[in-house]
């Protein structure tokens, strides 16, 4: 069965110059992002994996490239162009959570609801909706992000990044600063938003964060050097895990 294509590069490039010297992140990046798709981005510090996520979140504009969201390239986007894309088509999941520390859990979430015109009770439902799908008992909605452990207030980040029904969700290092316990959690949030057919494009380090993508990338000097198709997750298993590691030993990780 063909996939659509939600999401695709051509000859991405990203430079920057730093006293004077060219260093170039993103090396000719052509890639395609496909619908209901969990696309895993991994490589070496360094190796431009958290550019290219921006990049193709439009939260950065390449240097060089296009970037194309259905016949539109959003690398020629002005700034207000690319916040309005971000508003309707993306959510982001990031390591540090960035909650506001002043406002409830369940305001967390509505607030970036609030930044597309909606009908007010309708959000509401649906925040409440999403923070019970993550996982977060109700007692919880109305306390201070200071108030939850890691893992509950990543699960808040997820619930916040689905509110406005983003066509694509980008995770970076969503589990760097989680112990394994809560770590899971979050991935098993994750891995349901993608049985959903929520697409997620996602940065990680850590291999078993990895093994819960279909499609897992390897950057390496600003460039795509491997692909590995691993299939829908449907559990752990040692097949995956030797596919996955095999993989990486073969790119040098």
């Amino acid at each position: 069965m063909e996939k659509n294509i939600i999401l695709k590069t051509e000859k991405l490039c990203k430079t920057f110059s730093t006293g004077g010297v060219q260093q170039h992140v993103l090396r000719n990046i052509d890639l395609e992002i496909y619908e209901g798709d969990f696309t895993v981005v991994m490589g070496a510090s360094g190796g431009g994996k958290s550019t290219l996520l921006y990049a193709l979140s439009g939260m950065d504009t390449p240097t060089l490239g296009g970037v194309f969201f259905g016949q539109e390239n959003i690398a020629k986007y002005g700034q207000d162009q690319l916040a309005v894309f971000r508003r309707k088509n993306c959510g982001f999941v990031f390591q540090q959570i960035y909650l506001i520390e002043s406002m409830s859990v369940l305001d967390n979430v509505l607030i970036a609801g609030l930044l597309l015109p909606v009908n007010k009770k309708e959000l509401a439902r649906r925040a409440k909706e999403l923070l019970s799908s993550v996982g977060l008992d109700e007692s919880l909605w109305h306390k201070l992000p200071t108030q939850l452990s890691g893992g509950e207030a990543q699960r808040v980040g997820v619930a916040r990044a689905s509110i406005n029904n983003p066509k694509i969700i980008f995770a970076d290092e969503p589990t760097g600063a989680l112990n394994s316990t809560m770590a899971t959690a979050v991935l098993d949030v994750l891995t349901e938003c993608n049985r959903q057919n929520q697409s997620i494009v996602m940065v990680t380090h850590d291999i078993n964060s990895a093994l819960r993508a279909g499609r897992v990338l390897y950057l390496k000097d600003g460039a795509i050097e491997g692909e590995l198709d691993l299939g829908k997750y449907e559990g752990e298993d040692a097949a995956r895990r030797n596919r996955m590691k095999d993989f990486l030993t073969k790119h040098g990780w």
